[in-house]
């Protein structure tokens, strides 16, 4: 699941090391974000339930946000700097809060989404992240063990959807998807968190510039057996491979391994259905239900 590297270079070192130090540099700035926030309030002589009332949030909400217990989205940052008259001291966090709402090994992959022209993507284990419904990403992450608390879980559903607007991108990135069929047999969340994610992969992959395939399990050659991986291409032509699993990942920028990534993920398509095929096996599928 190409989801959630601090950097977009290749990790170095031990990555539960790496991940870790991330992790807490990330919860540090979420945490004096909140501070400002709430200094800034009580400047101006704001009760949390007043500034909620103006952003459209409850004063818990609020005083979540100020304790570094969830972060606001964009918009309540904006208005929040507004409303509280701080001359751009809020907004000037967007950035480094936008990269803390991932966990640490995914947040180079983030920024680099943002920078594709074409994304190569192949699953075997769970529905891409870009292709998820939002009951789909909140059965996967109530299946986390350990369990992840309620308010994490909430902000990884806000930043995981928040990436889905790369398919309204203008100009639009060439997208290309292709999973097991295993992927989509999976009954995770149950027999109807599985019909609206095989209904949503139907509408998405009506895209224009969008290509979904299957992999059936009866094939009998498949160049993806090594597992699931993602190459980006960046807009100035540059390639990242990356891969993930078990909460840490790599982030390649070695031209040899971008390259024969690309290559292997041709072979895999050219294994796989069709996209017209694809759709015609989601579709059956689904009346399987």
């Amino acid at each position: 699941m190409a989801e959630e590297q601090a950097g977009t270079e290749p990790e170095s070192g031990p990555e539960a090391d790496a991940g870790q130090t991330a992790d807490k540099s990330g919860q540090g700035v979420v945490a004096a974000f909140g501070q400002s926030l709430k200094t800034l309030r009580v400047r101006a002589g704001m009760e949390r339930e007043e500034l909620g009332k103006r952003l459209g949030y409850s004063a818990s909400t609020i005083a979540s946000f100020e304790q570094g217990r969830r972060i606001p989205p964009p918009r309540a940052i904006d208005r929040s700097d507004e409303v509280l008259g701080a001359a751009g001291l809020l907004t000037v966090w967007k950035d480094q809060l936008e990269r803390a709402q991932y966990p640490a090994f995914f947040q180079g992959m983030a920024q680099l989404e943002k920078q594709a022209i074409e994304l190569l993507m192949y699953d075997t284990m769970v529905v891409n992240g870009l292709l998820q419904t939002e009951e789909y990403m909140r059965a996967l992450l109530a299946m986390r063990r350990p369990p992840l608390d309620q308010e994490t879980i909430e902000q990884r559903v806000t930043a995981r959807l928040a990436r889905q607007d790369i398919f309204d991108r203008r100009p639009a990135p060439l997208l290309s998807f292709v999973m097991n069929e295993s992927v989509l047999r999976h009954r995770y969340g149950g027999k109807g968190v599985l019909r609206g994610q095989l209904e949503h992969l139907l509408l998405i992959g009506q895209r224009r510039n969008v290509e979904l395939q299957v992999m059936p399990t009866d094939v009998e050659d498949n160049a993806g057996v090594n597992g699931p991986f993602t190459v980006v291409t960046r807009k100035d032509g540059k390639k990242f491979l990356y891969v993930e699993a078990q909460n840490t990942s790599s982030l390649a920028t070695d031209p040899e391994q971008t390259v024969l990534a690309a290559a292997r993920y041709g072979i895999i398509r050219s294994q796989a259905l069709t996209p017209r095929e694809s759709l015609a096996f989601i579709e059956k599928l689904l009346g399987e239900l």
